[in-house]
């Protein structure tokens, strides 16, 4: 729909507000299903402000480098700012963001987490006391011994998914509840109960999909280890290496695990959510010339999250996305690991596996993370409120005068007779067999299998 003040506003089937642009603010907000909201500004310059409950998001800034162009992107969460770097990789007219690491181990490092241990190790995580843990314990559970370093990173690139999903919610809600606690607010939210309250035989996220999981982290170190040793003879790096157009062109069946809360539709036309720490499975590459891949839900928490097993259309912006966070996360994994190793019943490291790691030439110089980070993402918070308010108020102009606020209304799952029947006749279709798009002069209406799939 459109408002009066000239934003669009897109709603779900069942009236409520699922995103909302604002040309004006260059502004893009999103409400998920599991109640997230989060706010985008693009400007002309490469650089973006992305904003979302609790305070967390990041401000993103171009960065030149022998004329390469990277995305300088500093992170505000619980208070703390970091910065990570992305290399800018084409793909079908826009750029993907690329993680792009800014230091590498020695190649010895590499060596000795990619192979496995003399004798399976017993580690002591200390979550036990920890509320992440106890309301995840229904989806989660650690190994009880390793035999291998990848399926420690498994373990903690999944807890740590896991705790940053229960510290965006515990930040961005006020408990309305008599006791107080956040849990049965977040069961209300989700869809799923507590682990206190909903323990199962076994978790939900099975070991034969943490098993695919620690397959995926073995061929990521790997790839690390060979651009470790690229980086210390100080050869360039190829950022496109650990695009996901590259890693999906080997045709073979590759798992991610979401970094961020992200709403997708299902094969049946049917819109569903997945949350950090969910596990999806690409098992062929997509079209050389689609926007999208097919994906496998392999496990989720349940309620408003998509099913085990569905059949997912996913965005290779939002996969590259989950291979950024799989990539950032086993690096931290890594740090960890060396600095713990010979502690806890880690093994030592073996000789040449120690060692500082090397920064990379684009990163050496670069500037410190944004200052005003915090800032900026705050008041891409307010403006979004005023925006939504705004919107909100140019829709009830629109309806009062009976102009396209209340004649225009296109939901996800309607056919193409309600859209025709509402916009009229479009000015040109392409038909693409089960996919079909209408061209109108403001928008574009995409139909899958016969029902809208998108508004653009």
């Amino acid at each position: 729909m459109h408002a009066a003040n000239g934003a669009e506003v897109r709603t779900r089937a069942d009236g409520s507000r699922s995103d909302v642009h604002d040309p004006k603010r260059g502004m893009d907000i999103h409400h998920g299903l599991n109640g997230n909201r989060r706010i985008a500004v693009e400007r002309a310059d490469h650089s973006r402000i992305v904003a979302e409950r609790g305070g967390r998001g990041y401000v993103q800034h171009p960065y030149m480098f022998h004329g390469h162009e990277f995305g300088h992107r500093t992170y505000f969460e619980h208070g703390r700012a970091y910065d990570r770097f992305y290399g800018r990789y084409p793909y079908h007219g826009r750029y993907l963001d690329v993680y792009a690491p800014r230091a590498y181990y020695p190649y010895g490092f590499y060596g000795y987490a990619y192979a496995p241990w003399g004798v399976p190790v017993a580690y002591a995580w200390g979550w036990g006391a920890a509320p992440w843990y106890g309301y995840y314990g229904a989806y989660y559970a650690p190994y009880p011994v390793y035999p291998a370093p990848a399926f420690w990173l498994t373990d903690f690139m999944i807890a740590a998914s896991l705790q940053a999903a229960y510290d965006a919610r515990a930040a961005g809600l006020v408990p309305v509840n008599g006791d107080g606690s956040l849990l049965a607010l977040f069961s209300d939210l989700l869809g799923i109960e507590s682990a206190e309250a909903a323990a199962s035989p076994s978790p939900l996220l099975s070991p034969d999909t943490k098993q695919q999981v620690a397959d995926e982290i073995k061929l990521m170190v790997q790839e690390e280890g060979a651009a470790a040793q690229a980086n210390a003879a100080h050869q360039d790096i190829d950022s496109g290496a650990n695009s996901v157009a590259h890693l999906l062109a080997d045709n073979r069946p590759h798992v991610f695990v979401a970094g961020v809360d992200l709403d997708l539709v299902t094969a049946a036309d049917q819109e569903c959510a997945v949350s950090q720490g969910d596990v999806l499975r690409v098992s062929t590459a997509p079209a050389a010339t689609a926007d999208t891949a097919s994906a496998t839900i392999l496990a989720s928490k349940g309620g408003k999250e998509c099913a085990s097993l569905a059949t997912v259309s996913v965005g290779i912006p939002d996969l590259q996305d989950m291979e950024n966070h799989m990539r950032e996360s086993i690096d931290d994994g890594l740090k960890e690991l060396q600095q713990k190793q010979g502690q806890g019943g880690l093994p030592a490291l073996p000789a040449g596996a120690a060692g500082a790691p090397t920064p990379t030439a684009f990163a050496d110089g670069a500037p410190p993370p944004d200052a005003n980070a915090a800032g900026d993402i705050a008041a891409q918070s307010s403006e979004a409120d005023k925006a939504e308010a705004e919107a909100a108020a140019g829709m009830a102009t629109a309806a009062g005068a009976g102009g396209p606020g209340s004649s225009t209304t296109i939901a996800l799952g309607q056919s193409i007779a309600q859209v025709t029947a509402a916009l009229g006749n479009p000015a040109r279709i392409i038909d693409l067999g089960v996919k079909k798009i209408y061209s109108y002069p403001d928008m574009k209406v995409v139909f899958q299998n016969g029902k809208v799939s998108d508004v653009q």
